[in-house]
Formats: C-alpha cells, structure tokens, sequence
C-alpha cells in the first residue's frame, strides 16, 4: 500500500486575516498526521522559517524536497515541495523543471501565467515492493494559455521517463472538464474521479469544481480515495481540502 495526499495549504505570506497560517498551521501539520501519508504534495508552501521551517521540523519523520519558484513578485518564495516518508522509500533522483516554454530555466517565458511554476520530481525506491516510481508535485497557473502548455510540458517530461511508475499531485486550478484534464488522465488515472469541490475559501464556497487532483500511471490500482473535510468550528486548515488516496501495484 501507498498513501498519498496533496494539499495547498494556502502561502504563510498572504494577508489572510483570522486565516493567517500562524492561526492554523497546527491544524493543517494534525490533518498530515492523521492520514499519515508514505507520498506528500504540498502548494503555497513558503521556503521560509514559519511555514516552510515549521513543516521540516514537524515532519523530521519525511524527506523534503522543494525550489522556490522564483520570479518578481512577493510569492518568489513559493515552492511546490514533495514530500516521502524516510522509512517507506529514498530518493535516488531527485530535481525540479519550470512550467515554461524553457523548463530547464527558472522563471523564464511562461506564455500567459501570471506566476512561475514548477514541478518538482523524486525518483524513488519503495523499500517495501523493491520497486521504483517517479513522484511529481506541481501547482498551475490559472491563465488559460499557461494552463494549457504547462500540461503539454508535464506530458512530454513523463513521456521521457515512461517506463516508470508516476504518482502526480498537484493543484491544476482547472476542473475536470479542462483541456488540460483531458491532456493528464489521456494515460494517467484519476485516483478520485468525481466532482467533489476541493477549493473551499475557508468554508466560503460550497459548490465548484475539483482543482487539486491525484493521477496515478496503469501500474497501480486505486484502493480508496476521499477529501478531508475536517475543521474545529470557524477555523479550517487550509482554503483548500486536503485530498487523499491509498494505492496499491497492481502485480
């Protein structure tokens, strides 16, 4: 078994009022330490001491790995990081490529996004099965050219490296009707593939779509999948729901 979870867990740096990530990081670290997940994908993570910081030294018991972003803008510090479970697997390959016309750069020409963007990736040994696969984090822009051609980018990355198992977690800001939907689970699998809302807005928005998306590649067989709904009154982890899924090889 692999479990896997993704999770925006809205970046420390905005001014969020009641919702500041000083106010709920306790919480979003418990819904991580409840799944107990071996696979994390976390979005907005700030490379900084409070939010960044905080996740490493909470979580000393997962390997973390993440790149700023980069660019202009208050946001630079973001980082899309991927997280795995020390005991479970260890990284023999690890790096990270820019959802640009020129992946290798950071931050260079990203057709319409309003940000750069990243996807980071660790090839791993899974100790259990003695098998390797390649985890993959990533965030999208929502600019629709950027939506687009970022997918485009990501599909020809995972069309190099083909012969490997792939777990893909990521905030995609794109519903499952999108282009670029149709462009991921062309050969990729949705682990949960349904309707539910994953973007919230602190308890704001009951109805939407399902941005943040676990796709799993044919070798492994989906055992359970569910959203994490949980908040203590008005206080939520995240404006995002954390979404889980437990694998399973399927030989």
């Amino acid at each position: 078994m692999i479990k896997v979870m993704t999770f925006n867990i809205r970046m420390g740096l905005a001014n969020d009022g009641i919702n500041h990530w000083r106010y709920r990081k306790s919480l979003a670290l418990a819904r991580i330490t409840a799944f107990e997940p071996d696979l994390l994908g976390i979005q907005e993570c700030c490379d900084d001491e409070e939010q960044g910081g905080f996740l490493k030294q909470q979580l000393a018991r997962y390997e973390f790995y993440g790149v700023r972003r980069g660019g202009n803008s208050g946001a630079a510090m973001e980082m899309a990081p991927a997280l795995f479970i020390k005991s479970g697997f260890y990284a023999l390959e690890r790096g990270v490529f820019w959802l640009s016309e020129t992946p290798e750069q950071a931050g260079g020409p990203n057709w319409d996004a309003a940000f750069p963007r990243t996807c980071t990736w660790l090839r791993l040994w899974h100790r259990e099965s003695r098998r390797e696969l390649i985890f993959l984090n990533t965030h999208f822009d929502d600019q629709p050219v950027a939506m687009i051609e970022s997918a485009k980018v990501l599909r020809t990355w995972l069309g190099k490296h083909d012969d490997t198992p792939f777990i893909v977690t990521g905030d995609f800001n794109a519903d499952k009707q999108s282009g670029l939907y149709r462009i991921l689970t062309n050969d990729l699998a949705d682990a949960h593939p349904n309707d539910d809302n994953t973007f919230h807005d602190y308890g704001m928005i009951d109805k939407g779509g399902p941005i943040d998306w676990i796709l799993v590649s044919a070798h492994f067989k989906i055992q359970s999948s569910c959203l994490d709904y949980y908040h203590e009154n008005a206080v939520y982890p995240s404006d995002h729901y954390p979404l889980l899924a437990t694998l399973d090889w399927k030989i």
